[in-house]
């Protein structure tokens, strides 16, 4: 049975899931805004949020941890969306959203832009230009290649893609200034949203938004990709030029996170897995929960970044530290298919 016949039943536990899992990140995200140097009780940070704290508070809510608490929401749920739906496109579950070199792009792009000393803004352009031109790029030469599976050739080019970019990435950390500019770049290389504003989020909201619009209109259509060309081609589906639009899309709402957070690793990997967990494997349901546990949970991680330590720890060590031994117990204890 597709997910445009589910049962009544059905639909409204995953309505219910949908609606319990908001709950509980509206609940996070107001506990993290309470989190801090600064101290605040729940009471205090709702007077800020309305308008009425005054002061200090307000501004540390306003000015400071609103702007972190929304783009790790943001970007979570980005990273989620876009690794779920590279995983029912390439029909493989250890697909992540850097597997078309938009990460290594990206991050070529953003190097680039901190070895020529250029400003904040700047960089964020580089890096989203050298995600787009890398998936660009490898687009270009998978289609260049005839006769062979498309999918087989988009993979490996992409690796190819990503260990050149990763090359020239290394070139010129060995060529920048040690003690301004390879710090600089070591610190972007491992994620962090310590530096986010209010003006960094305005850009990446619209790229966001303009990349899930596709992917929630033709989530069906998407979920029938799971099944294999020809099967989907049998029920309608251009195949082609599907996988197309939805590449552009998770790798528009990939670069457009990266270019602001730096890399982030594991949310694309592991939050579908758990997505598909609790509201089994149909692309339809996977993408919205995929979206919400993707902002709970880099919100959870962001928050202990800022406060386990005097020193803020960089995101991309610790969703290393807690997605690699949490996708080898999914792997140990998975048992649903993901197709």
């Amino acid at each position: 049975m597709t997910d445009g016949k589910l049962p009544p039943a059905r639909m409204m536990r995953r309505l219910s899931a949908l609606a319990v899992l908001s709950l509980i990140l509206a609940a996070g995200a107001l506990a993290a805004l309470s989190i801090g140097p600064f101290g605040l009780s729940l009471t205090e940070v709702l007077a800020a949020l309305s308008g009425r704290a005054g002061g200090t508070a307000e501004v540390v809510i306003w000015n400071i941890r609103l702007p972190r608490v929304l783009a790790a929401m943001l970007v979570g749920a980005a990273l989620a969306a876009a690794g779920a739906s590279y995983q029912v496109l390439f029909r493989n579950p250890l697909v992540s959203p850097d597997i078309l070199g938009v990460s290594s792009g990206a991050a070529l792009g953003a190097v680039c832009g901190i070895f020529l000393s250029l400003p904040v803004i700047a960089i964020q352009g580089f890096a989203f230009l050298g995600g787009m031109g890398a998936v660009v790029l490898v687009i270009f030469v998978a289609q260049a290649v005839p006769r062979v599976d498309q999918t087989l050739v988009l993979v490996l080019t992409g690796v190819v893609m990503g260990a050149l970019a990763g090359a020239a990435t290394s070139l010129l950390k060995v060529m920048a200034d040690p003690y301004d500019q390879l710090p600089a770049i070591t610190f972007w290389l491992l994620g962090s949203l310590a530096s986010i504003t209010r003006a960094d989020l305005r850009p990446v909201l619209p790229a966001v938004i303009t990349g899930l619009v596709p992917l929630v209109l033709l989530r069906w259509r998407i979920n029938l990709l799971s099944l294999g060309d020809d099967e989907a081609r049998a029920l309608g589906v251009d195949a082609p030029r599907l996988r197309l639009v939805v590449i552009a899309a998770a790798t528009l709402i990939t670069a457009s996170v990266v270019a602001v957070a730096g890399i982030v690793g594991w949310v694309g990997l592991v939050i579908p897995h758990i997505a598909r967990m609790i509201v089994g494997p149909g692309f339809a349901a996977v993408l919205p929960v995929s979206a919400i546990l993707g902002a709970g949970y880099l919100l959870l991680v962001d928050t202990l970044c800022r406060t386990l330590s005097t020193i803020e720890i960089p995101l991309g060590i610790l969703t290393a530290v807690l997605g690699a031994p949490f996708f080898l117990y999914l792997l140990a204890r998975g048992r649903r298919g993901w197709s």
